[in-house]
């Protein structure tokens, strides 16, 4: 678990807070005025474009579909992942005016008194995208063929989790490997892509480990729910140490559905059974931060066996 700020902002700072701080200061990331969101200058996005490119590389060989998706998903979609259910506090609902001229006027009226002007806007059926992989899964409806389906998909995540700690950032890349098929598949491909995920890292100069986790499950079941979880080996992360945190920071998650997404959208193996799906997903910002913490604010100035792993 990543450490969360309680200190108000006007008392000494967090070390996540000098971490921000130092990377505001070198001009890698730019403030918007929202804790968690973020403007990337030209050398950040420069080592998230370099990773981008090595995550793919990795699966050279497994005949992967590699698909793109707007970060924002259909809703029908959406309420079938069983997201809403578990992270109710995390999602973002796309709200859009819908109003008639006369409620266009009383809108920029409320905008030009300061006053709230939400509520007259409209629910729409679009959802921030939580997760890269969710619009995958729609996809495989119907039977898979035998060995399952592999697929890459990388996209702009979302997660209303507002805090002044970088490594924290309410919208964030997501690089992810996902299979859907068998049992056995779905579980070894989750396992073969924690220890590629690791050793990659690791080959980046990066000290990580690898450990069982759970997701932050909401109310009054997710202490429950979050224990099977991690009983059940159904998520295992890929963390590192960053300068001055209590904790270390996930950087890489494999995640086990089982027949989850299967039984959700309809999903088969050639067999007529459930298919079973499980990703690994590579947190593209969090690494970016990672290297920055380790190896210097400035990738130019970087070692040449990590700037050759990266752009050579």
């Amino acid at each position: 678990m990543l450490v969360k700020s309680t200190i108000p902002p006007a008392k000494t700072p967090v070390p996540a807070e000098e971490f921000r701080k130092s990377l505001v200061e070198a001009g890698l990331l730019i403030p918007t005025g929202i804790d968690g969101l973020f403007g990337r200058s030209e050398a950040y996005e420069s080592v998230v474009t370099a990773l981008s490119a090595m995550v793919h590389a990795l699966a050279d060989g497994e005949g992967a579909t590699r698909l793109s998706f707007p970060p924002i998903v259909a809703r029908p979609v959406f309420e079938r992942t069983g997201y809403l259910e578990s992270f109710p506090n995390l999602v973002g609902a796309v709200r859009c005016f819908t109003g008639s001229d006369k409620e266009h006027a009383e809108l920029k009226k409320a905008v030009s008194a300061g006053e709230d002007w939400s509520d007259r806007f409209s629910s729409t059926d679009l959802v921030l995208c939580p997760a890269a992989c969710h619009p995958v899964y729609p996809t495989c409806a119907g039977k898979v063929p035998a060995g399952g389906r592999r697929f890459e998909v990388s996209n702009y995540c979302f997660r209303h989790e507002p805090s002044l700690d970088p490594a924290r950032m309410q919208a964030f890349r997501m690089y992810e490997h996902v299979y859907v098929g068998e049992p056995e598949g779905a579980l070894e491909h989750r396992d073969r892509w924690v220890g590629i995920a690791g050793e990659a890292l690791a080959g980046l100069g990066l000290e990580v480990a690898t450990e069982l986790a759970n997701d932050p499950f909401f109310g009054r079941a997710g202490g429950l729910l979050a224990d099977l979880q991690r009983k059940g080996a159904h998520k295992i992360e890929v963390v590192l140490s960053l300068p001055g945190y209590s904790a270390p920071t996930a950087v890489a998650s494999g995640n086990w559905h089982q027949d989850h997404f299967g039984s959700a959208f309809g999903i088969e193996t050639v067999n007529g059974d459930v298919a079973h799906s499980s990703c690994m997903g590579f947190g593209l910002d969090r690494i970016t931060l990672g290297l920055l913490a380790t190896h210097g604010l400035s990738p130019a100035h970087w070692p040449g066996q990590i700037r050759s792993r990266l752009w050579e």
